[in-house]
């Protein structure tokens, strides 16, 4: 699997397996469990996913040296703050059963931000994450961020699909080091996106599914993805979309796709920010 460099030097794999919604604790051990005899080395979950235990439960099962797998998860909004981000982070290690986290995320961009990037920075030091970052941070928030810390996040998490290609952020990202990741690659099916006629036209050329045309597309343009699946044969056929190199006129075609807008929640509304808050409470 093809890596990218991240601003520390750690080497992160372009293509790793997700577990966002998979809360069944047997289904999402399984999956990773998958995942990994597939070829998978990066996993990627969250304090919120409620599968951070079955997680750590597929890594032990498969038998793979600690050392060989990229292993990511993400601090939850009640966790913010420099005290509860030390404990946050202390549990996650336990519920993972690892000694290291690999690159550890705040998830959203509310709460104390800055008092859990200074505890997420103590703990760098202290060798139980490997690198940090951020997820659904605006390019505001995440300049801001760099700007007035020590350690410049590794990662920006962020929806990135055909129809929100990400452009200008990706570019603001590359300015800074920070390495552009993408969630929901398929834009958890929306606008029947599978069946979408270029990108599956541009499958048929290359003999590949518009899924694969999709992960291609984000890898090729230096954006790690981490498409989910509980079905071993849709896992596998994931992995397997890194064997071919998508023309420069396929790429500007899907360019042509951008809507440049969310299909899901905008972190700039003040009703998210009430309603994720709210949560908590």
């Amino acid at each position: 699997m093809k890596t990218i460099t991240l601003n520390n030097g750690l080497e992160m794999p372009l293509l790793g397996f997700g577990v966002f919604q998979i809360p069944d604790d047997k289904e999402c051990e399984q999956a990773v469990l998958d995942a990994l005899e597939t070829g998978y080395r990066l996993i990627d979950t969250a304090r919120s996913y409620n599968n951070e235990e079955a997680v750590g439960r597929a890594i032990k099962k498969s038998g793979i040296p600690r050392e060989d797998i990229f292993l990511t998860t993400k601090l939850w909004i009640d966790d913010t703050g420099y005290d509860r981000t030390l404990a946050a982070i202390e549990k996650a290690l336990e519920k993972l059963q690892v000694d290291y986290i690999d690159l550890y995320l705040i998830h959203q961009p509310f709460g104390d931000v800055y008092g859990s990037w200074r505890a997420m920075e103590e703990m760098v030091k202290k060798g139980k994450l490997k690198s940090i970052g951020v997820s659904n941070f605006h390019m505001d928030r995440l300049v801001d961020l760099i700007i007035h810390n020590e350690i410049v996040p590794s990662v920006n998490q962020i929806e990135t699909h055909p129809f929100n290609q990400r452009t200008e952020d990706h570019a603001i990202m590359e300015k800074y080091g920070v390495i552009h990741e993408s969630w929901a690659p398929f834009a958890e099916g929306k606008e029947d996106i599978f069946n979408n006629g270029l990108l599956v036209e541009i499958g048929k050329k290359y003999k590949k599914t518009a899924a694969q045309v999709i992960l291609r597309w984000l890898t090729q343009n230096n954006i790690v993805a981490i498409p989910k699946s509980v079905h071993k044969d849709r896992i596998q056929q994931n992995f397997n979309s890194q064997d071919f190199t998508l023309s420069q006129e396929d790429l500007k075609r899907i360019a042509d796709l951008d809507r440049n807008s969310t299909l899901f929640i905008d972190h700039r509304s003040h009703e998210i920010v009430e309603r994720f808050s709210n949560l908590d409470r």
